[in-house]
């Protein structure tokens, strides 16, 4: 299995800036959405450098009218007790955790097939059901996120880097991933099942498609240090490769 870090995990956004201590990624093409318009830090900061850059971004989306900020700290680096105090304590910021995991396709377990469960690549006669299933899905973050997301899969469907997948439980879309493909990794990304159809194995199914679909690459993913699926990725033989924390701040006021 190919050793991968978080530089091999798709980021969408563009470097504007870049410091000796960090680097602004800023999407004008998609402004709420928060994973790709955020600070990278290169080096876990001291309390006085984070305000610093704190201020800089906050000056920034003030002038671009976004309403968050979102930093990311070095993979696999732990914030000392001070910092993370004062993170969370004083500066009132939502400390998250991702933890990155990696598979070799053969390692994936088989799986029966089940009868009602169809897992297909999205093509021009399905295109119109993933839309609207991804639609829905990003509905929770407010109908201006969902439209701008609509544009970056219809983009998406044109890119030969990526692939989009869509599975349907009796006839009814009921689920969806996209991949992003490079040289060695590819890497799953939105993978999502809608609640009705939760817990009836479509997402090890759709797992299952890219696994036989790319047998000679390493399969990436990022998984919510908080969340449930880690456990089930741990089930199915993905190994943890790295941790990387995050801090969010929504509504920010000068």
């Amino acid at each position: 299995m190919e050793k991968v870090t978080y530089s091999n995990i798709h980021k969408e956004g563009n470097q504007i800036k870049e410091t000796t201590n960090w680097i602004h990624i800023h999407n004008a093409e998609m402004l709420l959405q928060y994973d790709s318009n955020y600070i990278q830090f290169k080096a876990m900061p001291t309390i006085m450098e984070f305000e610093l850059v704190e201020e800089y971004l906050k000056e920034f989306h003030q002038r671009t009218g976004q309403k968050h900020l979102k930093f990311i700290f070095p993979e696999n680096q732990k914030f000392t007790k001070e910092l993370l105090d004062h993170i969370v304590r004083n500066l009132h910021y939502d400390v998250g955790l991702t933890e990155l995991y990696a598979i070799d396709p053969s390692e994936f377990p088989a799986l029966s097939h089940i009868e009602e469960i169809l897992i297909k690549e999205v093509t021009e006669d399905n295109f119109e059901d993933y839309l609207q299933l991804e639609y829905n899905q990003d509905l929770e973050y407010g109908i201006d996120f969902a439209k701008g997301k609509t544009e970056i899969y219809r983009k998406n469907f044109k890119n030969p880097q990526f692939l989009q997948v869509i599975a349907y439980y009796k006839g009814k879309a009921a689920g969806a991933l996209e991949v992003i493909i490079a040289d060695k990794t590819v890497e799953i990304d939105g993978i999502f099942v809608i609640e009705a159809y939760q817990r009836k194995g479509i997402a090890a199914r759709m797992q299952k498609m890219v696994m036989d679909l790319f047998p000679n690459k390493t399969i990436i993913l990022l998984a919510d240090g908080e969340d449930t699926p880690k456990e089930m990725y741990k089930m199915q033989n993905y190994q943890k490769q790295g941790f990387q924390y995050e801090a969010l701040k929504e509504n920010f006021h000068a």
